[in-house]
């Protein structure tokens, strides 16, 4: 997850499930969402060019129109992050409302030159409507359909047809939730782009990513 954990001294770890609901009814996903964003893009400027920043959009940015447009921008140019580099994440529910106006400033956001992905495709609202009126780039399939791998065969054949279907439309596909080895060889199987969960890697603060120790390493030699 972009935003995977905060912590509270006091609490401890709080998942995003938690705090996102609470920043949004008292307001405070705006400032929260404008620090994420200037946080990521200066982060990942410093990183190797092949690599790229996830970034999710709450519906509650959206009320806003053009605004968060601006922040974007504002964002990618005080960082110098190549706008190809960062990718924005948003979610099936938030195509349920103000369409319209939805479909604009997502449209407006790709001509800035960031990438589109839509964010736990297969469940709630899926619309395959959606993917005709605007080209996202990418599809995130849940991760109730990756834990369900090998466990019902209907799940496989679900994945299998999201997997065809994105790639028939040119959009890459990413698979949330790996935790197996079984898993990881049945979404290899499906075709399935990119693998994302705890087998590979968990959330670790900026200095601990792999390429920044290699290039801390190198520094010492």
């Amino acid at each position: 997850e972009t935003l995977a954990r905060w912590f509270h001294p006091v609490l401890g770890v709080v998942p995003p499930s938690d705090f996102i609901p609470v920043a949004e009814d008292t307001g405070q996903i705006d400032a929260l969402g404008r620090w994420v964003l200037n946080a990521a893009c200066a982060e990942a400027a410093h990183w190797p060019e092949p690599l790229t920043v996830a970034v999710n959009l709450s519906a509650a940015q959206f009320r806003r129109g053009d605004a968060i447009v601006a922040e974007v921008a504002q964002a990618l140019a005080q960082s110098g992050l190549a706008p190809q580099r960062l990718e924005l994440e948003i979610t099936e529910s938030l195509l349920m409302s103000h369409t319209e106006q939805v479909l604009a400033t997502l449209h407006a956001l790709r001509q800035l030159g960031t990438r589109i992905a839509m964010d736990d495709f297969g469940t709630g609202y899926s619309s395959l409507a959606y993917l005709w009126r605007f080209p996202f780039d990418k599809l995130k399939i849940d991760r109730a359909f990756t834990q369900g791998l090998g466990s019902d065969a209907r799940v496989d054949v679900i994945v299998k047809s999201i997997v065809t279907l994105a790639h028939s439309l040119s959009i890459r596909v990413n698979a949330e939730g790996l935790e197996t080895e079984a898993q990881r060889h049945a979404l290899v199987r499906h075709g399935c782009d990119e693998l994302q969960g705890y087998l590979l890697g968990k959330p670790l603060p900026a200095e601990r990513l792999p390429h920044v120790e290699a290039e801390t390493a190198a520094e010492l030699v």
